[in-house]
């Protein structure tokens, strides 16, 4: 009797809460990658970029400093290709937040499959400000091997999206 009681209790918890309908989605299903890399800081001082060593604002007149990172967002169509998005999150007190977001071209005058987004590193950590990460993807659907894209930014926020070369 027991051994009955603890199943029953047990359970529950092995086969799962049935999901409801109500339940909010997290992320809509046809975005079918997400890759977080890279950052980005802006001191508030636009010579600041080109010139670090460049004197400081003075005491009363503090510069708005933003720092956040990039993310690559692959979101697939109704034809099966896919549109790949760059947006820049800032890391804000009450949490990040989209700054700006802009579709890459490049890939969806491609009418590309996306297979795969990988960041330069999966430790997170990055030296300098900026942005590497390989798309791969297929223009034919029905290739045995991807292709492997770039998508570079560099320090002072220049992109770009050219096919990889070994």
């Amino acid at each position: 009797m027991q051994c009955l009681a603890a199943l029953v209790l047990v359970l529950p918890f092995v086969v799962g809460a049935p999901a409801r309908a109500d339940e909010t989605v997290l992320m809509p299903a046809n975005i079918i990658f997400v890759t977080s890399t890279g950052y980005w800081e802006e001191s508030g001082d636009p010579l600041a970029v080109v010139d670090p060593s460049a004197a400081k604002p003075a005491q009363d007149q503090p510069a708005a400093a933003q720092r956040g990172y990039y993310k690559l967002v692959a979101v697939r169509q109704p034809e099966g290709n896919a549109h790949i998005f760059l947006q820049q999150v800032a890391l804000d007190a009450a949490g990040p937040k989209v700054v700006s977001s802009a579709e890459l071209e490049e890939f969806s005058a491609m009418k590309a499959y996306i297979t795969d987004i990988r960041p330069e590193t999966s430790d997170g950590i990055s030296n300098q400000p900026g942005l590497f990460a390989t798309v791969y993807l297929k223009t034919d659907p029905t290739a045995a091997e991807p292709e492997t894209w770039t998508v570079l930014i560099d320090d002072i926020g220049d992109i770009k999206v050219e096919r990889e070369t070994n």
